[in-house]
């Protein structure tokens, strides 16, 4: 006899009688089906829930799949965003020339007869979504399939593998281009293709494939760059550079002007600096680019940023600190009032850290509004200002305006100049908290470059709470990393004692095809913070001199906090002697 679903996810996952009936009663409230909502409130994970499913509707689960079978005749007819809305991916089985007397291997459909015809394996994610199933069998005309369930991701990257696999590569685009350059070079003159969102213009096609590529990567900026007989598209993952494509110099004008109609630019100013943004959507991600474009000797150069939005913001103890630093920041932002500045270069995560705090104590009883340039994530109850230049809606017009809106805790996006700055600690001096960043080298560098701005020693030690000086550094790939034991040298530059070597172990990286052999993939925050205590303020009045604050902080400094890392086998020593040089 069968059994029902209840019972089922009660012997499998161990759901109770009444959590299913809660769970009944939200789909009846809002909606949705009762995977989802046994997933969303984390009462089962979805590979337990793909489990209980394949008993219940006696469809076998397969967690991986035959990536192998990938065909890209199928592909090519059945539109990509189908399978991506259904989550479903038809995988060719091969067929046999004799019958398979071996032991299939995880996941292979085993044909059990002599020249049988070709068949499919349908990999879907919902058993009960019976409509969407019969199209995509009558599209790919399978006439013998079997149908498996898997998980989002593993279909969602078999879809995007098998798109690749019917995409051209850049190079093989490039290549056809110079075939065909004079032919491409005309169309583009006469017919503005340039202008037209087809995928049949190469110029455009070059472009999606750039941007694509460099979001699978997960690329945080795309740099292409003329010189004088060539020119270069390189893509910074993890804050390294690395080349992407070096195309023939004569499609460097087609290329850059695409960019600039995506981006709403003026494609006829060629010697002025220009910003521009473009908005797309790649699957089910949400991408924000912000394209900036200056003039060279040989051309223009731009610079596309890349922001997925579709990302969650980051909680403080996913940032990678160390609990004593956790319960440093908690402190600090319970404070009523007071400035904290969030300190580093470009790119060194300074923004993320701050959004991580203001979500921290983000409720309805406190009234938090931002200045931003631009605004990178939306925050639900929170109010976020965009600075505009051309309306003159710069950082110290929009403060000003703000501190009369009865605010709690005010964030601007950079103290870039005197009138800015003067606001922030007016504002602090009268009962604000004010989270700011500003660009300099480390914490103490702070107070030089305040007071290098123009503001006064006393209002720097009555305003400022704490000042935190951030880096990013490579995490190793857990798949490929390798103990070694690191020279004398090495550990003396960092700072790390044969005593803490003995109690650690220390890696370097690899290369495998998971980091695309570059022995990293992602990254983790190092942090100091510098506590405004009274001996500091006392010091501050006498001399705002970095080195003399530095020596009198006593902190963890960032290449302190980076070795930890180190010792904890997270990073290796010469990725934070590169950051914290």
């Amino acid at each position: 006899m069968r059994k029902d679903f209840p019972q089922i996810l009660q012997e499998t996952i161990g759901i109770s009688e009444e959590d299913y009936q809660d769970v009944l009663r939200v789909k009846r409230e809002k909606g949705g089906n009762v995977g989802e909502i046994l997933v969303k409130r984390k009462l089962a994970t979805e590979t337990q829930l793909l489990e209980a499913f394949s008993i219940r509707y006696d469809i076998p689960f397969w967690p991986k799949l035959p990536l192998k079978n990938i065909g890209t005749e199928t592909v090519q007819k059945v539109p990509i965003h189908f399978l991506k809305k259904y989550f479903m991916v038809p995988l060719e089985s091969r067929d046999h020339s004799e019958t398979t007397s071996s032991e299939p291997e995880e996941g292979e459909l085993v044909q059990k007869e002599h020249h049988q015809e070709p068949g499919y394996i349908v990999a879907i994610n919902d058993p009960t979504s019976f409509q969407p199933l019969d199209d995509l069998v009558r599209l790919i005309a399978a006439n013998h399939f079997q149908v498996v369930l898997s998980t989002k991701d593993t279909i969602l990257s078999a879809i995007n593998l098998s798109y690749d696999f019917n995409k051209d590569s850049a190079e093989q685009l490039v290549q056809d281009m110079e075939e065909n350059g004079a032919t491409i070079i005309s169309e583009i003159e006469d017919t503005a293709d340039l202008l037209d969102d087809t995928s049949d213009a190469p110029i455009i096609k070059l472009v999606n494939h750039i941007i694509s590529q460099s979001i699978k990567a997960r690329a945080s900026d795309i740099h292409i760059e003329p010189y004088q007989d060539s020119f270069k598209v390189r893509y910074r993952v993890d804050g390294i550079l690395y080349d992407l494509l070096t195309p023939p110099k004569w499609i460097q004008p087609a290329l850059i002007s695409r960019i600039k109609v995506m981006a709403k630019m003026n494609i006829a100013e060629k010697r002025l600096p220009q910003d521009g943004r473009i908005e797309l959507k790649f699957g089910d991600q949400d991408i924000d680019i912000r394209v900036s474009t200056i003039p060279i000797s040989f051309g223009e150069r731009v610079v596309m940023r890349l922001l997925n939005k579709s990302t969650s913001l980051l909680e403080l103890s996913e940032l990678g600190m160390s609990q004593e630093k956790l319960d440093l920041l908690k402190n600090m932002v319970a404070s009523p009032n007071g400035i904290i500045l969030m300190t580093g270069p470009t790119g060194s995560g300074k923004t993320t850290t701050l959004y991580a705090l203001l979500s921290s104590i983000n409720r309805p009883d406190i009234n938090i509004i931002t200045i931003e340039d631009p605004v990178e994530y939306q925050i639900r109850g929170i109010s976020q200002i965009q600075v505009n230049p051309k309306i003159d809606l710069t950082f110290s017009r929009g403060l000003r305006s703000i501190v009369r809106q009865d605010p709690d805790v005010v964030l601007v996006g950079e103290i870039r100049d005197k009138e800015t700055a003067d606001i922030a600690v007016q504002s602090a001096l009268t009962g604000h908290l004010v989270f700011s960043t500003l660009h300099t080298n480390d914490s103490a560098s702070a107070i030089t470059r305040l007071v290098d701005i123009g503001v006064e020693p006393f209002l720097i030690s009555s305003a400022v709470i704490a000042v935190a000086a951030q880096r990013l550094i490579r995490v190793l790939c857990s798949e490929c990393k390798e103990p070694y034991i690191p020279d004398d040298i090495m550990l003396e530059n960092i700072g790390i004692t044969p005593e803490q070597l003995r109690q650690g172990t220390i890696y370097r990286p690899g290369g495998c095809q998971k980091c695309l052999h570059t022995g990293y993939k992602g990254r983790v925050s190092i942090i100091e913070i510098m506590v405004m205590n009274t001996e500091l303020k006392s010091l501050i009045l006498k001399t705002y001199d970095s080195n003399q604050i530095k020596e009198a902080t006593h902190m963890t400094t960032l290449r302190h906090d980076g070795a930890q890392k180190v010792l904890q086998g997270l990073t290796t020593i010469e990725e934070v002697l590169r950051v914290t040089q």
